[in-house]
C-alpha cells in the first residue's frame, strides 16, 4: 500500500472502531425492553441505571424512570428538566411528550428561579418537533413591561397565575406554526420561551388555554443514525484504494 493510503487508513481506523462499538452497544440494548409505569421502554429508547451508572444505547434516547412510574426523556441541557413521555408509537417513530420545565414554571413554588429554555434547545439531535405543532410563548415580564405589552393594540397576551413576588409576571401568547424560535413578538423588559403545542383541530391556539395546552404536550419524531451503512461505505473505500 502506498504511503498516502497508509495515512488514509490510519485516519479512518479510529472512526471505524468508534462506529462499530456504537453498533454493538445499540444491538445489546435492542432486546432489553423494560417497564416504567404503564409504558414499555425498548429500542431505541433505554432506561438509565443511576445506581450502577450503566450505559446502554444512544445518548439522545436515554430515559429515566422517575418515582418508578413516570418515564422522562432526558434533556440535552444538563441543568434543565426533560420531557415526560405519555406514549411511544414505535412503528411510526414518534412519541407524545410534555415539557416538564414549562409545567414547573407555572406550578412549582420556587419556579421564579428556574432557567427557562426554548424547547428545541433541550432536544437531542435525533428528534424533530412535528410540523403540525403550533407556538405557545411564555413571557416573563416586569410589571411595567407586562402592562405596556398588554396596552399595545396588537398584543394578544394573557396573564397567567404565576407571579414572582412584586418583581414580574408570566404571560402567555400564541404565535402561529412552530418553527423553533421565531413567529412571536418580543417585548422590551420580557424574556420569552417558545414551546410547541398540539393546538386545536382547526390549527389555532388560544393563549387563554395555556395550562391545558402545556399539559396536553406535543408530538416528537425521531430518526436513528445509520452507523452500519456508514461503516460499510468506509470499508468499500479502503477496499478499492490502490496498493
Amino acid at each position: 500500500m502506498a504511503p498516502g493510503c497508509w495515512f488514509f487508513g490510519a485516519l479512518w481506523l479510529p472512526l471505524m472502531l468508534t462506529v462499530a462499538a456504537a453498533e454493538e452497544q445499540v444491538e445489546a440494548c435492542s432486546g432489553s425492553a423494560k417497564e416504567c409505569g404503564n409504558l414499555t421502554i425498548s429500542h431505541p429508547f433505554w432506561l438509565s441505571d443511576r445506581e450502577t451508572g450503566k450505559s446502554c444505547g444512544l445518548p439522545d434516547f436515554e430515559v429515566f424512570c422517575s418515582d418508578s412510574s413516570t418515564p422522562i426523556l432526558l434533556s440535552s441541557v444538563a441543568v434543565s428538566y426533560g420531557f415526560e413521555i405519555i406514549h411511544i408509537f414505535y412503528d411510526e417513530e414518534r412519541l407524545h411528550v410534555v415539557d416538564v420545565g414549562k409545567l414547573k414554571l407555572l406550578h412549582a413554588p420556587n419556579s421564579c428561579s428556574l432557567p427557562v429554555w426554548n424547547t428545541t434547545v433541550k432536544l437531542g439531535l435525533q428528534f424533530r418537533i412535528a410540523p403540525v405543532s403550533l407556538n405557545l410563548v411564555l413571557y416573563n415580564c416586569t410589571e411595567e413591561a407586562g402592562a405596556a405589552a398588554l396596552a399595545r393594540r396588537d398584543a394578544e397576551l394573557v396573564p397567567t397565575t404565576r407571579r414572582c413576588g412584586n418583581r414580574s409576571m408570566v404571560y402567555a401568547g400564541a404565535g402561529g406554526r412552530y418553527n423553533g424560535t421565531s413567529g412571536y413578538g418580543g417585548y422590551e423588559g420580557c424574556n420569552a420561551a417558545v414551546m410547541p403545542v398540539r393546538g386545536s383541530p382547526a390549527g389555532k391556539v388560544n393563549a387563554s388555554d395555556y395550562g391545558q395546552l402545556i399539559n396536553d404536550g406535543f408530538i416528537l419524531t425521531w430518526e436513528l443514525p445509520p452507523p452500519r451503512k456508514f461503516t460499510s461505505q468506509i470499508m468499500s473505500l479502503i477496499h478499492f484504494l490502490p496498493s
